[in-house]
């Protein structure tokens, strides 16, 4: 023999030959992102010269592990074919998961029976955790979670006193813009179509718009507040309402872009022009902005880097195990196009 052993190389060779702790190594093979770029080509060297290849059933039996996260979206799915924002979450967080040997299982679920079912299934740990997106005040998922110890990652929170860990948009800060950049136009009633009032980003979203319309005139009116779903059709219910309510209505910010172009069908099916005698402003940002017509002015919030960061924040979780709960909120912007 020429000196090298003939086993298989070990976790703790490879960290001995790269100059780094077992865990780093481990990490690295994990797919953490919390490894410094330096270790990570260490590690990575040090697999290459010594031929280690991760058992990966002895790895996920040692540590409990399925290599397997759930992705949970709590909606029919009719939703979740029909608004971008789903489809975006969907590319940001398989972009983050792909040089990983992580396996995506998307869940829906839509009835009671269906949460249950995947209840039992998380109990019996299947898999390594969840990244949860849609949610909703009631929602018993995120408390039963936390009960298994799950690590888990929610898409937006269900209150500011969220316990698990999330990733949000700036969601009062995007629509107070878009209500002010409406007023500062010179609209001067201004109505809201607001998603479920069950769900955290919307209430977040109306007091956005609470704070501006108060900020410009010192009031409130409640009969400019229109509650819609998040569905066009929610948008289309909502707009009909607010012209019944205040026909003199001559500005409009919608919780969300598909809202917004069930808004923009009434008001042309009711003669009104945009941005002409209505302005219109929406939120995401999403295709939907941008193939209107006129385009949609839209609070533009990072949807696919959201999903990335929400992956991102998971894996590290599922690597370290610590009790430590992160809360990441990213920015929002403004894009100005022609429906105001």
């Amino acid at each position: 023999m020429n000196g090298r052993h003939s086993g298989r190389p070990t976790l703790e060779e490879v960290a001995l030959r790269a100059g780094v702790g077992r865990g780093t190594v481990s990490r690295v093979i994990n797919g953490s992102p919390r490894v410094s770029d330096r270790a990570k080509a260490a590690v990575e060297a040090a697999i290459a010269e010594l031929g280690y290849v991760p058992n990966r059933a002895a790895r996920a039996l040692a540590g409990n592990r399925t290599d397997a996260i759930a992705l949970v979206i709590p909606e029919p799915e009719t939703r979740l074919f029909a608004e971008p924002y789903f489809s975006d979450i969907i590319r940001g967080i398989g972009a983050e998961l792909a040089d990983t040997d992580m396996q995506l299982l998307l869940t829906l679920i839509r009835t009671p029976k269906e949460r249950t079912r995947f209840a039992q299934y998380l109990a019996a740990h299947r898999v390594d955790g969840v990244l949860l997106v849609s949610v909703h005040e009631d929602d018993p998922l995120p408390d039963l979670l936390e009960q298994l110890e799950m690590p888990a990652v929610l898409n937006g929170r269900r209150s500011d006193l969220e316990s698990v860990s999330y990733v949000d948009a700036d969601n009062v800060g995007g629509a107070r813009a878009a209500v002010a950049h409406l007023i500062a136009r010179g609209r001067r009633q201004v109505a809201t179509i607001t998603g479920p009032p069950d769900m955290y980003v919307a209430r977040s979203r109306l007091d956005g718009y609470r704070q501006a319309v108060e900020a410009a005139s010192g009031g409130f009116d409640s009969a400019l507040v229109a509650r819609g779903d998040f569905t066009e059709e929610g948008g289309r219910r909502a707009m009909r309402e607010l012209l019944v309510r205040r026909p003199e209505i001559d500005g409009v910010f919608a919780a969300s872009d598909v809202m917004a172009a069930g808004a923009r069908a009434v008001l042309r099916e009711a003669g009104r022009r945009v941005p002409e005698d209505v302005a219109l402003v929406g939120f995401e940002d999403s295709a939907i902005a941008r193939h209107m017509d006129p385009a949609l002015t839209s609070v533009r919030q990072p949807t696919e880097e959201m999903g990335r960061t929400m992956a991102r924040v998971l894996l590290e979780e599922i690597a370290e195990r610590k009790s430590v709960r992160r809360h990441v909120v990213l920015s929002t912007e403004l894009v100005q196009r022609e429906s105001v």
